[in-house]
């Protein structure tokens, strides 16, 4: 039930994203459906990612609710833990999202930071980035009780 809660609270902005997915079909780009998340690569809106955002500049991908659109597959794939933070950001403040993320680019420009790097919407995703790949790479516990 929870889950069905959160699909249809950040419906309004999945809708924007899924007339990006046709956009997508419908300009030679690939559709697939990853872990509940609509995934579109190429086609037109990679070109527009190309060209980039104000104050961010080219990205390999964004998401709009339960789908993200990114440059390639292969963008999906180095991106999808830093995306899937964003689709959770969708599913806690839905369509409000598409407010909150500018205000807090705006808030953290005033403030003398980069609208984008300093975003707390993309502290977060980076962390959770960070985050797995510290537990990849961290070395197995040596077991104290061996060898002796």
């Amino acid at each position: 039930m929870r889950r069905l809660l959160l699909t249809l609270w950040a419906l309004p902005v999945t809708l924007l994203g899924l007339i990006v997915v046709l956009m997508t079909r419908s300009s030679g780009g690939e559709v697939r459906q990853v872990d509940g998340v609509l995934e579109a690569a190429g086609g037109w809106p990679a070109r527009m990612l190309q060209r980039g955002f104000p104050f961010s500049g080219p990205v390999a991908a964004i998401t709009l609710g339960h789908v993200v659109v990114g440059l390639s597959k292969e963008a999906l794939d180095a991106t999808r833990i830093h995306e899937r933070v964003h689709v959770r950001q969708f599913e806690r403040w839905g369509v409000l999202f598409l407010l909150l993320y500018p205000l807090a680019g705006l808030h953290a420009w005033l403030r003398g930071g980069c609208p984008y790097r300093d975003n707390v919407f993309e502290q977060e995703a980076r962390l959770a980035e960070s985050a797995l790949v510290c537990a990849v790479s961290k070395p197995p516990e040596h077991d104290q009780s061996m060898g002796r």
